[in-house]
């Protein structure tokens, strides 16, 4: 299973939703695609203000503030 997660250098938030993830994947296999929003311009307008994003299956299941029971519970699906 790929997750994206979608983030930017030198955002806080980001950092802390990745090692949420990264939590969460020791529990459940899949691989994290870490994608900069500010290498595509499409990207930044559409993600700038919601960083970070999780995705699976091109599906928004998070973003803004990540907690593992939410992730934990999408991504088992």
């Amino acid at each position: 299973m790929l997750v994206k997660f979608y983030s930017r250098p030198n955002c806080s938030l980001c950092e802390e939703g990745l090692a949420t993830l990264k939590l969460v994947q020791e529990d459940i296999p899949f691989t994290i695609e870490v994608i900069n929003i500010e290498d595509s311009e499409e990207l930044h307008e559409k993600y700038m203000l919601m960083i970070p994003v999780v995705e699976k299956d091109n599906e928004v299941i998070q973003y803004g503030i990540l907690d593992y029971p939410t992730l934990f519970e999408n991504l088992s699906k």
